[in-house]
């Protein structure tokens, strides 16, 4: 049987060579094993719930480049709960402590190579630890990816195991999807329906002509060139309220 010295307390931890985690029999850190060694096994608890996930995704949708309507029209097709692998790195840098996050796991859903970890809320991962029947995403990229390209000198290095919301949704009959940050509420979205801007550039460019044409009106009479430029702005200020509005 192997061993490794455990991250926390520098005891030997034995283990069995086809294990990926194993539990320090002094300290009782849970203690991820890959090729570069031990490493510790957190976990975050959610602080964004299941409703409130939906609540932010709808106030997201309402956001003023999203699509008009797509916080009301969106309809929800499936909502996830899972736990997404990703390491932490300590490096002590130049005398400073700087933490790294990298995904233990593959993956293309938005926003998950720029998760943060919230200092302090880092549970140890052990058979204590309720996941409350969150899907827990399996870890298939090892730490050794990562260890070259890394700043500074190694003080600590864990998997984390990171609460996410996956919710699929349907606009116009075309189906996309977001991750909303379980622990912080951060939406994230690689693809969303967007505003159209031709309205809006519609408004802009009548605005302009009409700008141009009193302004050479005002060189033979400046009186009702600025009467009607005076009626240009509330027209075009109505224009963009409308299109902001109905658009």
């Amino acid at each position: 049987m192997a061993s490794v010295k455990c991250p926390k307390c520098a005891a030997p931890v034995p283990f069995d060579t086809e294990v990926k985690f194993v539990k320090c029999p002094y300290c009782n850190s849970q203690v991820y094993l890959d090729r570069t060694g031990a490493g510790l096994y957190y976990a975050l608890p959610y602080m964004v719930q299941e409703n409130d996930a939906v609540g932010t995704f709808r106030r997201w949708a309402a956001g003023s480049t999203k699509a008009k309507d797509l916080d009301k029209l969106a309809q929800i097709a499936g909502v996830k709960r899972q736990y997404f692998p990703v390491y932490m790195f300590k490096r002590d840098v130049n005398g400073v402590e700087q933490v790294l996050i990298e995904t233990a796991g593959s993956t293309t859903l938005p926003g998950l190579h720029n998760l943060k970890v919230p200092a302090g809320d880092l549970k140890m991962f052990d058979a204590s630890f309720d996941v409350k029947g969150a899907e827990l995403i399996k870890p298939d990229i090892e730490m050794m990816a990562y260890m070259n390209n890394l700043p500074g000198k190694p003080k600590e290095q864990a998997l984390v195991y990171f609460p996410i919301w996956k919710l699929d949704y349907v606009f116009n009959q075309k189906k996309y999807d977001v991750v909303v940050d379980g622990s912080s509420g951060e939406v994230f979205s690689s693809e969303f329906p967007t505003r159209s801007s031709n309205a809006y550039i519609a408004v802009a460019v009548v605005g302009f002509f009409a700008f141009v044409g009193e302004g050479l009106l005002a060189t033979s009479s400046l009186a009702i060139a600025a009467g009607l430029m005076a009626a240009t702005v509330i027209g075009i200020f109505a224009a963009a309220l409308y299109v902001a509005r109905r658009m």
